[in-house]
């Protein structure tokens, strides 16, 4: 996936940038660890400054958005991790296995390298939110065959926490699901491209033509204006946790 990302990830440090609450979540779930690997770490989000941590990435354009007080980064993939068995107290993959070419592989390096594996992931078995219901149904179907379904994380992982992880209507990190309160978000060209499944959809994509229509004349409004109430939403992602016995 890193030639995907070398293409769209060049807006990733604008529109993706570190939750607050997301990040609680994730640095809660590592527990003490004190050694971190992050896989599949992107612009450097969600790593706490606390601990030892080693980013993992293997897109060179994602690598040039780190900061400076970014962890040390190495250029690898998450199926051929470069370190010795136990290497880490813990590894975290946020919203990255389902980039991965071969999910299996990749976890299984995870639970090699690191006695506890932390993911924030979408559980496919989720009915999503309205834009992937009402808008781009092929999209969930695409997103329910490459997330990992959490028999298939338990599977390489072993018996797993799942915490369900309600979204914000203000998240700061703006992945698929970070708008389901701001419609005309998705809408605007530098959004998408910050968002793997939207990256490739252009303004003039017939789909967002209706959801633009919908908002122009208010029916998105009228089905969905119930939300406008809501400061979270639970729409499918969760922070799953293993610990090695």
């Amino acid at each position: 996936m890193s030639e995907i990302y070398d293409r769209i990830g060049r807006s990733y440090s604008t529109h993706r940038s570190e939750d607050p609450r997301l990040f609680s979540a994730v640095r809660s779930a590592l527990g003490g660890a004190r050694s971190v690997v992050n896989v599949g770490a992107g612009a450097g989000a969600y790593e706490p400054t606390d601990l030892a941590v080693v980013a993992v990435e293997p897109a060179t354009t994602m690598i040039a958005q780190r900061g400076s007080h970014a962890a040390r980064v190495v250029r690898a993939r998450a199926e051929a991790l470069p370190f010795r068995d136990a290497a880490f107290d813990a590894a975290m993959a946020i919203l990255t296995v389902h980039h991965w070419a071969d999910r299996r592989k990749g976890l299984a390096e995870c639970a090699r390298v690191a006695g506890r594996v932390v993911c924030l992931t979408w559980n496919p078995t989720s009915d999503g939110f309205w834009l992937t219901r009402d808008y781009f149904p092929e999209m969930l179907e695409e997103n329910r065959s490459s997330f990992p379904t959490l028999v298939e994380l338990s599977a390489e992982l072993g018996v797993l926490d799942v915490k369900r992880l309600p979204i914000p209507a203000d998240c700061a990190d703006g992945f698929l699901g970070a708008y389901w309160r701001r419609p005309h978000a998705y809408l605007d060209a530098a959004v998408r491209a910050s968002i793997s499944s939207l990256a490739t959809v252009d303004s003039d994509n017939h789909q967002l033509g209706r959801l633009r229509a919908d908002l122009e004349s208010g029916r998105w409004k009228q089905r969905y204006g119930h939300l406008l109430e809501l400061s979270t939403l639970d729409i499918g992602y969760c922070v799953v946790t293993a610990q090695r016995a």
